[in-house]
């Protein structure tokens, strides 16, 4: 009876993490370039033959590889990427992997986020505009031309979010291991006066909150019912 809490237990456990992550989704649906993050669960096994008892894991988030849509903004600093690629910018714990290309011209010239984050080119260097000659024309390759002169060009890499990832602020993911610059890639771009809104599926997630919170009641009136019936074994085996 005691193997039946256990595996409840275990279920509600894996169950708050994925309402925490659904929470963290739909609070998300309007972050412009953010990833929805999903959960993997694995079945624990404890014992042999008729003895054993599969539990539930803590489970592994990963991040969704569906593109969001693309916005047109008209606006000469966005930037929205086409195909399966990152943005790298520079922030006080290294560089940072992001899909929201709203950026902005500092007073120095430098190509920078809404934060004030520098944009890196394909080399991890920060990208020198002339604050002179206004707002740059940029290339589905990246290449930033500013009065008729290439002046930059845009990095792009890829990475490997793995398992259990860590973000950065909102769009921003930390990569594990250096990210690699992506180069001669006809499949991979960049559109100028666009930006590429959340993943998230707003009716969709909001669904399965509701399911996951319906499961973890359910789990709770397992757990009190079960809870009962042992109250109960203890108390007649102890009258006798």
């Amino acid at each position: 009876m005691q193997d039946s809490l256990y595996v409840a237990l275990s279920s509600q456990v894996a169950l708050e993490k994925r309402l925490t992550t659904i929470a963290d989704n739909v609070a998300n649906t309007n972050t412009v370039g953010f990833r929805a993050t999903g959960v993997k669960f694995e079945d624990l096994v404890s014992g042999i033959g008729d003895d054993r008892v599969a539990f539930a894991s803590t489970g592994a988030t990963f991040l969704s590889e569906n593109a969001g849509a693309l916005r047109q903004t008209g606006n000469p600093f966005d930037f929205a990427i086409q195909g399966d690629a990152w943005f790298g910018i520079d922030t006080p714990v290294g560089t940072v992997m992001t899909r929201d290309g709203r950026f902005e011209m500092d007073q120095e010239g430098q190509l920078v986020t809404h934060q004030g984050y520098p944009v890196l080119d394909a080399g991890g260097a920060p990208i020198q505009l002339d604050p002179r000659n206004g707002a740059p024309e940029v290339g589905a390759d990246g290449r930033i031309s500013q009065d008729g002169f290439q002046v930059g060009a845009i990095g792009l890499f890829s990475f490997e979010p793995g398992q259990d990832f860590r973000r950065f602020e909102n769009s921003g993911i930390i990569p594990s291991r250096e990210p690699e610059p992506i180069v001669d890639r006809i499949d991979v771009g960049v559109a100028q006066g666009f930006v590429e809104d959340s993943n998230v599926n707003p009716v969709m997630e909001m669904t399965r909150l509701i399911a996951v919170q319906r499961a973890f009641e359910n789990t709770s009136a397992m757990m009190r019912s079960t809870t009962s019936s042992l109250d109960s074994a203890v108390q007649i085996l102890g009258s006798k």
